[in-house]
């Protein structure tokens, strides 16, 4: 279906109208911002002076300037009487006469009467933009049927810079119609005082990073937070050989309050697999390590195998197996609870081109055909972001070599199995072990993707940064802000960046201020740390330099969010196969403000979409939200959001209005903050989001609740217009063959940031002659021979030199 936006917008005159029975148009109040608040003065075309139509997609519909009124002679109603998808709405004309001014940083009460006979209701606001005009900002609040007269109030987030006016109104996206009168719009006082610094100058600006004293036991390169608050650390064999040999695979739960670890059972060598929350909070993880390469062999194979990990027992359970191995495979929940998985290595080291898909409502890995298919290979660890519609952003983030063909980023549309090209990202073949993350609020649909680089090539991580806005009709990268440049270890302590050196392994962290910490990294392949850390704000569009980590955090380091606001950061990798087990805590800048924040009391931990939840506070907050706890691994968390909670006020009692769309948030157990007008965040409470009588399992997109009385997900028309190549399913295939750096390096040649494939292609004849003249051809140079060891026989005359005229003339 063709969703593009069909927005109908209305010229509002002012003046008299036949009929009316005012002189004039009604001016805003001192207090209220709104003209024609009560909709008492008539405009043209059945409309009230000051409003307009608006609305876009497949519906029939009535807009009506009734009699139905709250108060005075006149209300506005909107019908729906057929819907296919998108909806209709009366807004404040976009005009500079109409549309009520607005102060950046300020907020504003919201509040109208209303009555509906649909549940398929929301508050949707937009604003202009004084360089990009007129657009969607964001839904506040679902409104609940009512027969007779109800108020509804709401505050908006704070205004986003840029913006000089908004506008706002009812959105009806289901059959039945709203009726609403007087309007009003109230700036918000500021009632906080300025913030206290608690630390030294240096840290209230920069933060302050602590390395705890009990290291990490085990060698894990994936970290989930889990739903009581403490994080599952997996290590599988911690790609260690000698463990994997030996049977040894493990895995630890850290506890943050108490300091300490408890290493648990672990039946497979996890390493290097996927894991994602499930909606009742167990941890689903996928596929790991079947097998290391083998020098002039196989390279890393991954099994079918499949657990889920339970935090109340802290034990493992095995699911049924997925259809195909998938060594470092991605893994991102749908907005029905289900889980999507693409790509990694297959049993037989060869990429895997199968899609996988847990159902959540049967509590199993589906079979084969009923799957869709596009038997494209996505890579490793490829970062499929869930979009407010259901389909899926391939960001272009990835791990090991060269981006996938094309233009690098990609929108995947599951339901109607295509993949539509996306443009504008920088050097997609230098984003290996980039991050990728959905910036704050989830509601704003835009996508950082920052830094990277390429182990094959192995040029220096670079500092790019790209931005996407998945609300345009048209998306594409453009280019953000370079990333703050810090120190490098170059192997004889730090000196400076310079040029255009970057990172790749770079980690980031969505923080409950709304901002961003990107932190830890690396120059090159399993070498070289670089030691930078900063603040990125998407209000702003700038990178803040903060204090960096004092520990190497590159190859299989992670770094996340914990429920006290503050950042863990684990692990480092280098190429000389040691492991970095100590632990990082940063305490960011806004903990160090003063007082935080407490939330004092969650009546229902049990949410449902479209609901308003009530929480009390000890003081006034300026925002709330769900923060999805992480599962992070490879610079890798595609599921990490940040979720607007939109309030309603009435002194320390305080209205959370929960978004209707579940691909907004998908379902499942969530860290819920308040966050006053410093920044200064709460403690988290753990909330859990599911629809009422539970989630539809018919689709990987959609959503759908057993009560006609439930609200649907508010969809817009994002992304509508798409112009670049789109591809249907393939031919079936089995497989796909990969680059030989993909089975791991060989570390027993050249410097620390070589990589000489562990196995060589499969075209490579076993012999010397062969494996260095493929290493010529790719520009490998003179390389020496670390240590005795010869695994490939690249130095048959024993003289430290890998094919070297001697080896040649010997082999």
């Amino acid at each position: 279906m063709n969703r593009r936006r069909r927005r109908i917008a209305m010229l509002a005159v002012t003046g008299l109208t036949s009929g009316l029975l005012l002189a004039g148009p009604q001016p805003a109040s001192a207090a209220n911002l709104i003209k024609n608040a009560g909709f008492e003065t008539a405009g043209t075309d059945g409309m009230p002076y000051c409003w307009e139509k608006s609305g876009w997609g497949d519906n029939d519909f009535v807009f009506a300037h009734t009699s139905d009124a709250h108060t005075g002679a006149k209300a506005m109603k909107v019908t729906l009487t057929r819907r296919v998808d998108g909806d209709r709405k009366a807004l404040i004309t976009e005009s500079a006469e109409c549309a009520p001014a607005a102060t950046p940083g300020k907020q504003y009460d919201l509040s109208l009467w209303y009555r509906s006979t649909t549940p398929d209701t929301s508050v949707t606001l937009f604003r202009h933009d004084t360089t990009a005009g007129w657009q969607y900002w964001t839904d506040l609040k679902t409104l609940d049927m009512a027969s007779a007269y109800t108020e509804a109030t709401v505050r908006t987030p704070a205004v986003p810079a840029g913006t000089d006016r908004i506008t706002w109104g009812v959105s009806v996206y289901g059959t039945g119609s709203v009726t609403t009168d007087d309007y009003t719009m109230e700036q918000v006082p500021d009632v906080l005082p300025p913030a206290t610094c608690t630390g030294t100058a240096d840290t209230c600006a920069n933060g302050r990073w602590d390395v705890l004293p009990t290291r990490n036991p085990v060698r894990s390169m994936h970290s989930v937070v889990l739903n009581n608050g403490k994080v599952l650390l997996i290590a599988g064999s911690g790609n260690s050989e000698e463990q994997f040999d030996a049977g040894t695979f493990t895995s630890a739960v850290y506890d943050p309050a108490t300091g300490s670890y408890k290493v648990v059972p672990t039946p497979k060598d996890m390493f290097c697999s996927g894991h994602v929350q499930l909606q009742d909070g167990r941890v689903l993880v996928m596929s790991g390590n079947k097998a290391y390469p083998v020098a002039g062999g196989h390279g890393y194979e991954g099994f079918k195998d499949s657990y889920v990990f339970d935090p109340g027992t802290e034990t493992y359970s095995r699911t049924n197996d997925m259809n195909d191995g998938h060594w470092y495979p991605s893994a991102t929940v749908m907005g029905n609870g289900d889980v999507l998985s693409f790509g990694g290595l297959r049993e037989d080291s060869t990429g895997s081109v199968t899609a996988e898909l847990f159902s959540q409502a049967e509590q199993q890995w589906q079979p084969l055909w009923k799957v869709n298919q596009t038997w494209s290979y996505w890579g490793l660890y490829p970062s499929m972001i869930l979009m407010q519609d259901g389909r899926l952003f391939y960001s272009g983030s990835h791990v090991f070599g060269n981006n996938i063909p094309g233009t690098g980023s990609a929108i995947y549309d599951y339901d109607a199995n295509t993949v539509t090209q996306i443009p504008g990202l920088q050097n997609k073949d230098q984003r290996d072990q980039s991050a990728s993350v959905l910036l704050p609020p989830a509601q704003d649909q835009k996508v950082l993707t920052l830094g990277g680089g390429n182990i094959d090539s192995n040029p220096d991580g670079n500092r790019l940064t790209d931005i996407i806005d998945l609300k345009a009709a048209n998306p594409s990268y453009v280019a953000g802000p370079p990333l703050p440049q810090g120190t490098v270890d170059l192997g004889n302590g730090p000196v400076a960046e310079t040029g255009n050196q970057g990172k790749m392994y770079v980690s980031a962290v969505l923080l409950p201020d709304g901002k961003v910490l990107e932190t830890g990294g690396a120059l090159h392949n399993r070498a070289d740390p670089v030691f930078e850390s900063s603040i990125y704000d998407p209000g702003t569009n700038t990178f803040d330099p903060v204090a960096a980590d004092p520990q190497a955090r590159g190859y299989h380091s992670s770094s996340f969010l914990l429920p006290d606001g503050r950042v863990m950061s684990t692990g480092d990798n280098p190429g000389n196969g040691t492991w970095n087990h100590n632990v990082s805590i940063y305490t960011p800048p806004y903990l160090l403000k003063g007082t935080r924040p407490a939330i004092t009391s969650v009546i229902d931990t049990e949410w449902t979409y479209g609901d308003t939840q009530r929480i009390t506070v000890d003081r006034p907050i300026a925002k709330a939200e769900l923060i999805r706890p992480a599962a992070v691994t490879h610079s890798s968390d595609p599921n990490q959001r940040f979720v607007d909670l939109p309030l309603s006020v009435d002194g320390n009692n305080v209205d959370l209005n929960v978004t209707s769309n579940p691909n907004l948030a998908p379902p499942g157990w969530y860290m819920l903050f308040a966050v006053d007008a410093n920044g200064v965040p709460s403690v988290a409470k753990w909330v859990h989001l599911q629809g009422p009588a539970g989630l539809a399992a018919d689709s990987a997109s959609t959503f759908s609740v057993s009560s006609g009385t439930a609200a649907a997900p508010h969809v817009h028309s994002f992304a509508d217009d798409l112009t670049g190549k789109v591809t249907g399913p393939g031919r079936k295939r089995t497989s796909q063959a990969v680059g030989p750096t993909v089975s791991g390096c060989d570390r027993h040649y050249g410097s620390i940031n070589v990589c000489v494939p562990t196995a060589f292609p499969a075209t490579v004849k076993r012999t010397t002659a062969a494996r260095c003249s493929w290493l010529k051809a790719n520009d490998y140079g003179r390389l020496k021979v670390n240590g005795k060891d010869d695994p490939l026989g690249l130095d048959p005359d024993r003289d430290g030199l890998a094919c070297g005229k001697g080896d040649l003339r010997k082999a």
